[in-house]
């Protein structure tokens, strides 16, 4: 059997080790905000811990990390009970994740240069690695990414495809963009991931955070195809998502996200 969590929070711990049996945590992210079991908006510190919580989870992630070797960067998963604040291992993902540039915002850690160290040999906290020791790793302000993709929320999140006539995407100070082949002529086919570019906003505070997001998405033109733009900036904007409630059910039970006038310019 296993523990059955009916208001669920999805967090996570990233985790770093190296090939010389040292193993750190670069705190959590909150992944809360998801549809079928897919994350859409990524947000790290979570709103919802505190700083015992916080190390008790962390010191979890670390206790398993070390227990098998771990080596790299992985993600050790968990659901919290938003009720009593207890939680539950979920799995390990052995990997990079889509997420973490939020990690890499608010630890200032290049976690895709480590993994190259790491293979190289590097041993965390020696200067020739991107990885300082567990006592230097330091939360610094807060993060958040959003998906934007060709999904029509207002069709079922249906995805769509076709040639983008318009591509103009967000810029400026605390923006961080991952893109993927979005661009002005760019063909869409319905056989690959349907994922444009991740936005990742960075803000000393989590409201300005979110302010500074919403105002990304706003900057952004893409026509030719539908995209997720609007829905996303209504999770943003819900009281809900601002004041760190959220659950894994969020977007199930709040149908007004997918209400939206299309825009005209």
């Amino acid at each position: 059997l296993e523990k059955l969590v009916r208001r669920a929070r999805h967090v996570e711990v990233q985790i770093m080790g190296d090939t010389h049996g040292n193993v750190v945590h670069l705190f959590e992210r909150d992944c809360s905000v998801q549809r079928r079991n897919q994350k859409v908006v990524e947000r790290a510190p979570a709103p919802y811990l505190d700083a015992a919580r916080r190390t008790e989870l962390c010191d979890a992630a670390l206790r398993l990390g070390r227990a098998v070797n771990y080596t790299h960067a992985g993600t050790v998963e968990f659901l919290m009970d938003a009720d009593t604040g207890k939680f539950y291992f979920i799995e390990v993902n052995p990997r990079i994740q889509v997420e973490h540039t939020v990690t890499e915002q608010v630890t200032g850690i290049d976690i895709v240069q480590s993994q190259l160290r790491i293979t190289e040999g590097a041993r965390i906290g020696d200067e020739h690695c991107p990885v300082p020791a567990q006592e230097n790793i330091r939360l610094n302000g807060h993060a958040l990414q959003c998906r934007i993709t060709t999904e029509d929320p207002e069709n079922a999140f249906t995805p769509d495809y076709g040639r983008i006539t318009a591509y103009r995407s967000a810029a400026g100070f605390g923006l961080r963009l991952d893109g993927g082949t979005a661009y002005t002529g760019a063909v869409i086919t319905p056989y690959y991931d349907s994922l444009l570019v991740k936005v990742t906003a960075w803000a000393p505070t989590a409201q300005e955070a979110i302010r500074r997001m919403d105002r990304g998405l706003r900057e952004f033109r893409i026509r030719g195809v539908s995209t997720n733009l609007q829905f996303v900036e209504n999770v943003i904007n819900h009281p809900d998502f601002a004041a760190g409630t959220v659950t894994t059910r969020f977007i199930d039970t709040t149908p007004e996200l997918c209400k939206y006038t299309q825009r005209s310019d």
